[in-house]
């Protein structure tokens, strides 16, 4: 629902994207929350004309327009690197976009979307499978592709206040501050993020899914292995130092944080 209204992330996001096109980026490789796979597999879109999953709550006149551009030659790429780690991977070409990924690509790149390619998550949700899945791309930065995880923070329905939403729709009234378990989670993937790098970045990462609030954070483990795939991109020894930012952060239903942190600089 965030992406659906105007606030200081969405900003952030098309900051974000006239920067990538500046430094003429090649394409766009996304790891979302909603498009998970049963037993070891992953899988890439190979779709190519993908339609769009349909968003509650945002009206159709935001979205529907917005012509997808699928990367079928870099999705292939992506396979054949997957493939050669030990991954069990395969193309899907019956599989539709999703909103955590194509409303980013609306708000980052509004005049066009860029050569773009979606891979999986596994349901297992190990986040040192979906770390090692961020590893074995990461060569691809090299070549100008942006890497972007789009998870959350602070997710879990369960524990949103949906109230304003159901009443007002108004899914950014904050009529109470957030619990305490939300701001104690998100402080602390924010000091992950902007206080280690390297293969430090990837070791703090992992050990939040052990934090005493996580559970709390995340009811299921699906919104935070975006987290897992930026840092296994972007937490290699080459990337110590490397310089993180908190661009912009927009809380929504009361407990539900949506941080958006950048790593590296152009």
């Amino acid at each position: 629902m965030m992406l659906g209204e105007q606030t200081e992330s969405a900003d952030y996001w098309k900051q974000c994207g006239d920067e990538a096109l500046k430094h003429g980026i090649k394409g766009v490789i996304l790891m979302g929350a909603h498009w998970d796979c049963y037993g070891d597999q992953i899988q890439v879109s190979t779709n190519p004309n993908p339609g769009k999953s349909p968003v509650a709550y945002v009206h159709p006149s935001k979205y529907v327009d917005y012509k997808l551009n699928p990367d079928l030659k870099t999705a292939q790429r992506c396979i054949d690197l997957l493939e050669k780690a030990g991954y069990n991977v395969s193309g899907n070409d019956k599989f539709d976009w999703i909103h955590d990924t194509y409303l980013i690509l609306i708000r980052m790149f509004p005049t066009g979307c860029p050569p773009s390619t979606i891979i999986s998550l596994n349901a297992r949700y190990d986040p040192h499978f979906h770390m090692k899945v961020g590893s074995t791309l990461r060569p691809l930065r090299r070549e100008g592709y942006l890497l972007i995880g789009t998870g959350g923070a602070v997710h879990n329905l369960y524990r949103n206040r949906w109230a304003p939403m159901l009443r007002f729709r108004d899914n950014l009234a904050q009529d109470s501050p957030p619990e305490s378990w939300a701001l104690e989670f998100r402080q602390a993937v924010s000091d992950v993020f902007l206080k280690t790098s390297g293969p430090q970045l990837r070791r703090a990462m992992t050990r939040l899914m052990k934090h005493p609030e996580y559970r709390d954070a995340h009811a299921t483990d699906d919104h935070f292995m975006a987290a897992m795939f930026v840092a296994g991109a972007a937490g290699d020894f080459e990337d110590e130092g490397s310089p993180a930012e908190l661009g912009a952060e927009t809380w929504e239903l009361t407990n539900m944080c949506n941080s958006q942190f950048t790593i590296g600089a152009w």
